[in-house]
């Protein structure tokens, strides 16, 4: 992943990542003891995502970069909720203008 999709998540998406990245880790560094890793350079991508996210985390205790407002997921909910709203509205006024 790319800081700039680290700098979309939520703090509480943040510490998720954090936790399964810490897991996919531990899993990569048991199967390179193992010998059955096949890709050695799985482990340090792994590290690095693990890296981006902690500065991130730290940045945003620091105030040095603020969390996002709203995911888009929400901001979706929203922008669908007020066309709902706009359409009754405007039916109330289209009956008001006809009556």
């Amino acid at each position: 992943m790319k800081n700039t999709e680290f700098n979309s998540l939520t703090d509480k998406e943040l510490n998720e990542k954090l936790a399964s990245l810490k897991s996919d880790l531990f899993k990569l560094r048991f199967s390179h003891a193992s010998g059955s890793l096949t890709n050695s350079s799985e482990l340090q991508v792994c590290k690095r995502n693990i890296a981006r996210v902690k500065t991130v985390i730290r940045q945003r205790e620091l105030g040095l970069a603020k969390a996002p407002e709203k995911t888009v997921e929400k901001k979706v909910a929203e922008n669908k909720s007020a066309e709902k709203k706009t359409t009754k509205k405007s039916a109330k006024v289209d009956a008001e203008v006809k009556g």
